[in-house]
């Protein structure tokens, strides 16, 4: 079998400042974008902690609702479901590709882990031309568990039919990297920018500033 790197896919592969035009748009500041996705963090892991399970799509929707009437702007229908709808068609990081390419190559096996549902992640790594790369798609969606909870960590490596250990997660968010290291995984965090590591939470095995530095890592056998 394979080496198995496990990908976030938000921040990690797609890159959501594509998505500033829209909020620029909507609410007349661009940094309302990031406001609005980590209030949907927030409502993600409130479902979580409570067992009160939200699809990802649906926290998107209330979080927008919630940003909307925090600074007193109506959004019309057809507004909410461009910004809401942007999240489908988000651009990949500049070195993602060529990146992943190389992964590829070197032998390793690629897969994606996702609090969105899969067929938002279908629609994101097809649109974004990532999909080529990916063997496999996973949605914490399939266990009603959003990360960072264990089940969605364990759902890939027994889906893989491999142990929890053989599997490197890598993402931007130090949320994803706690809870996979938790759940038994090893971790690669992309310190992109604004990006950082929780103090309190076990260091990854892996660290870069773009994935390219991963990927070199990764192939050198740096997580094993």
């Amino acid at each position: 079998m394979p080496r198995i790197c496990v990908f976030d896919v938000n921040e990690t592969l797609l890159d959501l400042k594509a998505l500033d035009p829209s909020f620029k748009e909507a609410f007349g500041d661009a940094g309302i974008r990031r406001e609005w996705f980590n209030q949907m963090l927030q409502l993600a892991f409130v479902s979580t902690i409570t067992g009160e399970y939200r699809d990802f799509g649906v926290l998107g929707a209330s979080a927008l609702g919630m940003i909307s009437a925090r600074y007193g702007v109506s959004l019309a229908q057809e507004q909410q479901t461009t910004l809401l709808k942007g999240l489908r068609q988000m651009p990949p990081h500049p070195e993602v590709p060529e990146s992943l390419q190389r992964l590829k190559e070197a032998g390793l096996l690629l897969v994606s882990l996702t609090n969105s549902t899969l067929a938002v992640s279908q629609a994101q790594l097809g649109n974004s031309g990532l999909g080529r790369y990916i063997e496999r798609q996973f949605s914490a969606d399939t266990v009603h568990r959003l990360k960072p909870a264990p089940e969605p960590y364990q759902m890939v490596a027994r889906e893989l039919g491999v142990p929890i250990g053989d599997l490197t997660l890598i993402a931007a968010h130090t949320w994803d990297i706690a809870g996979a290291c938790k759940a038994g995984c090893k971790t690669a965090f992309i310190s992109r920018p604004g990006m950082v590591l929780d103090p309190n939470v076990a260091p990854p095995d892996i660290v870069g500033s773009d994935l390219s530095q991963i990927a070199d890592q990764l192939i050198a056998g740096k997580d094993k």
